[in-house]
């Protein structure tokens, strides 16, 4: 099959939804599949990669989020993907992307739309009123648009789940267990941003609205005021940047922004005390999965999906600083070999290889030797159970 990936948002520093993009690429293209991503980007360009052929398309930066980049150009998207001619697309944006499961169905395609966030709580974050009932609206949109929408958990799916709708998978994404191990844990890298007294908390993540930095800088702030010698590390870059230097000037927080090697990340998260992941919205969390296969357990917002992907090798805490500030302590508490060995543990259950088994079944595609030649022929209109015409759109989260 070819399998067409469309994706807005990805920046340079979007690193879970790029390396999910990366990671299932490649294993599409190992499974003998032919794997293409469409991404915004300054120019055009069309490159082959390990995760197979990738296209940028020329778009305009949108203002104020910190570099995201949307193809808006209908007309040049659709003509792209007439001359692709996918068998399947599988499209990572509900919002401005959502019109590509009408092209596909127009054409015969298969059709995959993946949820990487929860929409009612984002039009929270961006204080939208009445948000329940329009995530609703445009999620039930969305799954009459698309042959099959795919969820990481089961609190990405629960907005689905609650609508009734009949085409609907659940496909957790993985971890690299190799690159992201304890192994990595470096003690010069340690003692960079801490003393052997001090406690080294990190945050891993873009510093924007959603994913919530300033709750790690106060919960920081709480602990220090508890006399505990705690020290952060903020590694990642965004529009807040400069408003939590100014909440940060008077804490021993460090600055390392966006760190682009992913094996100086890994020795970053290994060689961390705790790490933590206040965003409220998280519907997988490949940071906080990353910090446990390097064996350094998370303290994770309860309003988010990272519950349910971190289990007992973290702590589940209410988004304030004093409680992340309670959970840290509780997880020190613990007897290091036992908290980074649990927090290993977690992390093995999520190999990168299930989750590509998973999306490739969810696309119908059968993995193929490599060394086979493949005749390609166009297959018929995937056929799905219609959503009812009278299904409610009412009955938003509490």
């Amino acid at each position: 099959m070819r399998i067409v990936r469309l994706a807005n948002f990805v920046t340079t520093h979007s690193g879970g939804l790029r390396t999910a993009l990366r990671q299932l690429g490649e294993g599409y293209q190992r499974a003998g599949h032919e794997a293409v991503l469409i991404v915004p980007g300054r120019e055009r360009s069309d490159t082959t990669t390990s995760q197979g052929r990738v296209i940028t398309l020329p778009s305009s930066p949108l203002p104020r989020t910190g570099g995201y980049r949307v193809m808006a150009g209908r007309r040049e998207l659709t003509r792209l993907l007439d001359e692709l001619e996918p068998d399947r697309i599988e499209v990572s944006d509900r919002a401005t992307l959502r019109w590509t499961g009408t092209w596909a169905r127009q054409r015969g395609v298969g059709s995959m739309m993946v949820s990487h966030e929860s929409l009612a709580g984002l039009l929270g974050v961006w204080g939208m009123p009445k948000r329940d009932s329009l995530a609703d609206r445009l999620n039930l949109k969305t799954a009459q648009n698309f042959d099959t929408i795919v969820c990481t958990t089961a609190f990405a799916a629960a907005e689905f789940r609650r609508l009734g709708v009949p085409n609907l998978v659940e496909v957790p994404l993985g971890v690299d267990l190799e690159e992201f191990h304890p192994r990595r844990a470096d003690a010069a890298v340690r003692a960079r941003y801490a003393r052997p007294d001090e406690m080294l908390v990190v945050f891993c993540s873009r510093l924007s609205a959603a994913k919530r930095p300033e709750l790690a800088v106060d919960a920081v702030a709480a602990l220090r005021n508890a006399k505990v010698p705690a020290v952060l590390v903020l590694a990642g870059d965004g529009t807040r940047r400069t408003s939590l230097a100014y909440r940060a000037a008077r804490l021993p927080v460090r600055f390392a922004g966006h760190i682009a090697d992913r094996s100086a990340v890994a020795a970053l998260l290994a060689s961390a005390d705790v790490v933590v992941a206040p965003g409220p919205v998280e519907t997988f969390g490949l940071a906080a999965l990353e910090a446990l296969a390097c064996g350094t357990p998370v303290v994770v917002n309860e309003s988010s999906a990272l519950p349910e992907v971190v289990g007992d090798a973290g702590v589940a805490v209410p988004g304030t600083p004093e409680a992340f500030a309670d959970g840290v302590q509780e997880l020190m508490a613990r007897p290091e070999p036992e908290r980074r060995l649990a927090a290993r543990e977690r992390a093995e259950r999520f190999g990168w290889q299930q989750a590509v088994d998973g999306f490739l079944q969810a696309h119908g595609a059968v993995p193929v030797a490599a060394a086979v030649t493949i005749t390609r022929q166009r297959p018929q209109a995937v056929l799905r159970p219609a959503v009812p015409d009278g299904l409610s759109t009412g009955g938003g989260a509490g």
